[in-house]
């Protein structure tokens, strides 16, 4: 059977670089958004909120959090296959996918790369069945792109290695953070950046939620402010050391990235196909004109091509030869090609597309913080820069 057109990833055929698997994976995590979240999304965002513990609950009986580790109660996914749960999660909604990612691929991941056999056996089971929630506290107010200028601390109370620890400082734009249950917080020691499993409910630990966003509003974001947190000498991460750790972990969620951003295109694409093809316009549709199928033809092209670098990308971790400015290369590409596909979207459908009754503009919106967080266009450019020239231009 050849390719339909009005389905864009087709063209490419993308379905045979999947296995079975994977494609089961796709299909329910497409039927989970159909089902249950699109009849919502637009509430939720135009409320600038989303009910994350009984999303986390749902995605955990899918086993789609933390799904690509194994162990814990995680379901040892393939990586493409829980590139292809992000795809279709984002193809709903930014937001959405962010809770997915952050509980998954940086909380998660962090305790399950760098944690003690105590924090992997006491968390990961209930972060992975949505009875816990997690966030990852990294950026602070001045320190984004930049982390190694944390002013976040963490000092010994006392002499020798069973000493507590007292943590100050903040972090800001902390996804999942007024809800969790548990944070993963990075802070200067006298040792160099080290990580912490910090409970939620540990006296000095306060999240606040930021409001007035006009982007990523399906999502819960927040400020958290850690003041004399006092924890045991064994909520430090033992094996993370210096902001390889941190850093290790973003790269583990920009592969995500590197699909989902993608989700929000095709589905800005589809529902563009689909309403060219309805709008009368001179009595023909808009869809028989030479510049809209332009358009269409471009926009295909960028999203094919996107999704085959994905896959690509997705095979590399598999085989553990990716290197980070590989996933640089990928969250550069693929979230600026979604970006300009949303946004061209919305112009197929002229007035229509200001309002919520179709995704394309939310989709934009929501791109344009997919575009900054976990390392900024300009981040990624310079880390590409460097693997091509072999010189830094951070500093």
């Amino acid at each position: 059977m050849g390719p339909d057109a009005t389905s864009p990833l087709n063209l490419v055929d993308l379905d045979s670089l999947l296995d079975d698997e994977e494609r089961a994976i796709r299909d329910t995590v497409r039927e989970l958004g159909v089902d249950r979240l699109r009849p919502h999304i637009t509430e939720w965002f135009e409320a600038g909120t989303v009910p994350a513990r009984d999303l986390a609950k749902q995605f955990g009986e899918l086993g789609l959090l933390g799904m690509h580790l194994n162990g814990y109660g995680c379901a040892g996914t393939s990586v493409v296959a829980y590139g292809m749960a992000c795809h279709e999660l984002e193809a709903v909604d930014s937001g959405v996918r962010s809770l997915v990612s952050v509980q998954g691929s940086l909380a998660m991941f962090a305790i399950h790369r760098f944690g003690s056999e105590q924090h992997k056996e006491h968390w990961l089971p209930r972060m992975a069945a949505g009875d816990a929630i997690g966030c990852f506290g990294l950026t602070e107010a001045d320190a984004g792109s930049d982390p190694s200028s944390m002013r976040t601390s963490a000092r010994r109370l006392g002499a020798g290695d069973d000493a507590d620890w007292i943590i100050d400082g903040s972090k800001l734009w902390i996804t999942n953070g007024t809800v969790a249950d548990v944070a993963v917080v990075w802070a200067r020691t006298g040792d160099g950046v080290r990580g912490f499993v910090v409970p939620t409910d540990t006296p000095g630990f306060t999240a606040r939620e930021i409001g007035h966003k006009l982007s990523l509003r399906a999502s819960v974001t927040a400020e958290l402010v850690l003041d004399g947190v006092r924890l045991p000498a064994d909520a430090m991460l033992p094996a993370a050391r210096g902001l390889g750790g941190p850093l290790s972990c973003l790269n583990e969620a920009r592969l995500g990235i590197v699909f989902g951003a993608l989700g929000a295109a095709r589905d800005s694409l589809e529902t563009a196909i689909a309403y060219a093809g309805e709008r009368q316009v001179f009595d023909k549709p808009l869809s028989g004109y030479q510049l809209t199928q332009a358009k269409l033809a471009d926009m295909t092209a960028e999203l094919g091509t996107g999704m085959l670098l994905a896959v690509h990308l997705g095979r590399l971790k598999e085989a553990g030869s990716l290197a980070p400015a590989q996933v640089s290369l990928g969250k550069l590409n693929n979230v600026r090609a979604a970006l300009k596909i949303a946004r061209e979207c919305r112009t197929i459908l002229g007035a229509s597309g200001i309002t919520a009754e179709y995704a394309p503009l939310r989709h934009a919106n929501n791109l344009e913080s997919v575009l900054t967080y976990e390392g900024t266009t300009e981040v990624h450019q310079l880390v590409v820069g460097q693997a091509l020239t072999g010189q830094s231009a951070f500093r």
